[in-house]
């Protein structure tokens, strides 16, 4: 599938934003891990949200998602029945992270996970590590640090130190360590994406699960011997996903409503509200939602070591402001579905933008785009980033892998559309 958009004139009226893919996984795996019925209302049904279902079915939950608008979990209790054959985690990296925990903790038989070509660039070496200082089997079948993987439980607790250069490390041990006969301390080496390893401790809180964390997020305690249970939750929407139609709506002129967003929730992508005013965006924050309005914008520094999955979006907001605009401190970026810093380039490059990659991040100067045929590298944050760059370009932008949208927001052409953006799925 391909994404063409031309130049767009301007964006108006509201949509809704939908659920936040972190939240929801959580919620999938939580809920099957409980005892009982739990219902996750408002949930995001995605590939990768679909990945951590799929999952958590084959090791016995029974999962109902025939409405969309409410999920109703049967959940397996803490004693998994063992899946017939290899586990596809097709693209979910924080899927097979958080599955590859709990198989761990509490799968004495062997199993197999797998995915796309792009899972398998995904490091889960240092996971692996740490699975294995706990007690149990963990490996990369090509001995890479790569998938496909096979793991074996059960881990008994103890000392493990993990890297922190992908917050879904700690988050998988953060909700497998609970489950385990004796207490475990992680130590965390530079920990990034913190706001994420939040939303897991957020969850943790809410099922009563006990454990302590240093100020600094370099240190956990997790008590054993505890058990998740049964909840009904609502998702709140996805910070990560509003921030393309909130750029969209930065760059053209615009009065754009994004409702469902939750500015209190922990998710750390809400900063792309800080990162617009300090561009000068006109954005503010209404009881229904977020508005924005289009306007002229200048160029600054973000740190984005919190928030690696605005970097795409943020990479087109640079050629549209006034001036230079750097991005920095944020080399997981390269370790996500993509090497997003090294792709942005090449792909905006093609475009007409003046853009430098740097080892941890990108400077901007403000660019008139053209538009391309370009690649979207089958991540849907840089097609959706792409589709951005394409509505301020001149002529017709063309974007392949425009199927990979369905990751996270299956809807997104539909809504932005609605809005009156020029762009169409082919």
């Amino acid at each position: 599938m391909k994404l063409v958009v031309e130049k767009t004139e301007k964006l108006e009226g509201e949509i809704t934003i939908p659920g936040s893919k972190s939240h929801t996984i959580r919620a999938v795996i939580i809920a099957s891990l409980a005892e009982g019925i739990s219902k996750i209302k408002n949930p995001l049904k995605s590939d990768d949200t679909m990945a951590a279902v799929n999952a958590c079915t084959a090791f016995g939950a029974k999962i109902n998602t025939d409405n969309e608008s409410e999920w109703v979990i049967s959940g397996f209790n803490h004693n998994p029945q063992k899946p017939e054959g290899v586990i596809n985690m097709m693209n979910s990296g924080t899927s097979l992270r958080l599955i590859s925990g709990v198989i761990a903790a509490l799968c004495d038989f062997e199993i197999e996970l797998d995915g796309d070509a792009s899972l398998r660039a995904r490091p889960m070496q240092p996971l692996l590590k740490s699975l294995n200082q706990l007690g149990a089997e963990a490996v990369s079948v090509s001995n890479n640090g790569y998938c496909p993987i096979k793991i074996k439980g059960k881990m008994i607790g103890g000392d493990t130190e993990v890297v922190g250069m992908s917050s879904q490390y700690i988050s998988s041990l953060l909700i497998a360590c609970p489950l385990l006969e004796e207490d475990t301390e992680i130590r965390v080496v530079k920990p990034n994406e913190i706001p994420y390893i939040r939303i897991t401790m957020k969850w943790l809180d809410e099922q009563g699960i006990k454990y302590e964390v240093s100020e600094d997020f370099t240190k956990f305690k997790v008590f054993g011997k505890q058990r998740y249970k049964s909840f009904e939750k609502s998702i709140p929407a996805d910070w990560s996903s509003a921030a393309f139609p909130l750029v969209g709506a930065a760059i053209v002129p615009s009065n754009v409503l994004l409702k469902g967003l939750d500015i209190n929730d922990v998710q750390g992508d809400k900063a792309i509200i800080d990162y617009l005013k300090k561009m000068d965006a006109d954005v503010s924050i209404e009881g229904d939602g977020i508005r924005i309005k289009g306007k002229a914008l200048k160029g600054c520094e973000l740190d984005l070591n919190a928030t690696p999955d605005a970097l795409p979006a943020l990479a087109v907001l640079g050629c549209f402001a006034e001036g230079t605009t750097v991005l920095f401190n944020v080399p997981q970026a390269r370790i996500k579905e993509t090497d997003r810093i090294k792709v942005m380039t090449e792909e905006l490059e093609r475009m007409g933008a003046d853009i430098k990659e740097r080892d941890e991040g990108l400077i901007i100067h403000k660019s008139e785009l053209k538009g391309n045929k370009v690649r979207g590298h089958s991540d849907h944050r840089i097609v959706m980033a792409l589709s951005l760059a394409g509505m301020i370009s001149t002529g017709k932008t063309e974007i392949t892998t425009a199927e990979s949208i369905g990751v996270t927001f299956p809807d997104y052409a539909k809504s932005m559309k609605a809005l009156g953006a020029k762009i169409e799925v082919v």
